[in-house]
């Protein structure tokens, strides 16, 4: 056997083309070893990094990385800082706009919170059953809010080409003045809870202050006296609507003296709604309380179908013939002349006027070991549309 023509009657041609095709392998075998090593050299460069990274990272004293760049990180810290420890000199160093909620009122040693935690409390006061939620919201920088209200009709007539024109009637104006009044909350917390680095006191701080604020203004927004408050809805005169006049909210009577009428119950909130204009109807709102609720849940049409309905999505509100309902906890529960349900277009009928500002001072003196945490901002509020608010009276006419 010859090592180039292989063995005795083997093809020469045979023979070359099977020594090409291994020749071929092990070219091909070559390549894909020298390729399995670049990988697995960079693999170990990959790994090299990521421990290098690794301890970095968690070294002593060296902070993680932020993933996004800090607003307003130096006013923050500050913050921070005032609220553990009371130190104030950061926030006196800061140059900040006025109307930012980050500038600081050094006379009296009282400091506006950052947009952060300002956010919060916004977000936490508008979320929950207040009527805030359905009501108009202006932020104002006085100490008065004044609304323009055009409560009557330009007056027209038809023309013809030569006739003379007569004069129309004026629109008259209303002005209404809502005057900002002082909310305030005061939390406590020990100063060694404020010495612990895991504790959030932002959160928590700002938790504390809308829960307070909450229900402070949800009480005066309905039934507020306007004394240093805002002037709640049912605090104004009420005629029944039959002679309802501006300056006062017209009601329409549930048909019995302290609930409602044993024969077609539903009658009387059929009558609530179309006691409302067209105009307004369709942005209203119904407002009452849990137990109210729980009684006209139970309503039923003549075709034996709810009146109420609960909404489809997550966040929706519940509707009674249509139109949201509002469960608040303020409103008063059915008893006799209660005015225990109202309906109306609230961002026409109601006003909230607020400073966008929330000051903070600290006071670690007055109840020692714990530390006070003085909160106040200003807010006022007042019924700016008298036609757009109707009420339902627990009484038989």
């Amino acid at each position: 056997m010859d090592e180039r023509n292989g063995p005795a009657g083997m093809d020469p041609d045979g023979m070359a083309a099977a020594l090409d095709v291994k020749d071929a392998l092990e070219g091909f075998l070559g390549e894909v070893r020298e390729f399995q090593g670049e990988v697995k050299a960079l693999v170990k460069q990959q790994e090299e990094r990521v421990v290098m990274l690794d301890r970095k990272m968690t070294g002593y004293g060296r902070p993680p990385l932020s993933q996004a760049a800090e607003v307003g990180v130096p006013h923050r810290r500050a913050f921070g800082a005032y609220l553990r420890t009371g130190d104030d000199d950061g926030l006196r160093g800061l140059v900040l706009e006025g109307k930012a909620m980050t500038s600081s009122v050094a006379a009296d040693g009282g400091y506006l919170v950052d947009p952060q935690t300002a956010e919060t409390v916004k977000s936490m006061l508008v979320s929950t059953a207040s009527l805030r939620a359905i009501a108009q919201v202006v932020q104002v920088e006085a100490a008065s809010f004044d609304v323009l209200v055009d409560r009557s009709e330009v007056g027209s007539g038809w023309a013809t080409e030569t006739g003379a024109q007569a004069e129309t009637a004026t629109p008259l104006l209303e002005r209404v003045s809502i005057a900002l009044h002082e909310l305030s909350a005061m939390p406590k917390a020990s100063q060694r809870l404020l010495d612990d680095s895991a504790f959030d006191v932002e959160g928590w701080l700002a938790g504390k202050i809308a829960t307070r604020f909450l229900r402070a203004e949800s009480a005066a927004f309905v039934s507020g006296d306007g004394v240093d408050k805002p002037r709640g809805f049912l605090t104004v005169p009420k005629v029944a609507n039959a002679t309802w006049a501006w300056g006062s909210l017209g009601y329409v009577p549930s048909g019995a003296a302290s609930d409602f009428a044993t024969t077609n119950p539903a009658d009387c909130i059929i009558n609530l709604v179309y006691a409302l204009g067209a105009e307004y109807r369709a942005n209203a709102s119904f407002v009452m309380n849990s137990k109210t609720a729980g009684a006209v849940r139970k309503m039923k049409d003549a075709d034996g179908r709810f009146l109420w309905s609960d909404g489809l999505a997550a966040g929706e509100p519940a509707r009674l013939m249509g139109y949201p309902v509002l469960v608040c906890e303020d409103m008063p529960d059915i008893a006799a002349n209660a005015h225990a349900i109202a309906f109306g277009d609230f961002r026409a009928g109601y006003t909230i006027a607020e400073r966008p500002d929330l000051r903070i001072l600290r006071d670690p003196f007055s109840a020692k070991p714990h530390v006070l945490f003085y909160a106040s901002k200003r807010v006022g509020g007042d019924v700016t549309d008298y036609a757009a608010i109707k009420l339902l009276k627990f009484a038989v006419s």
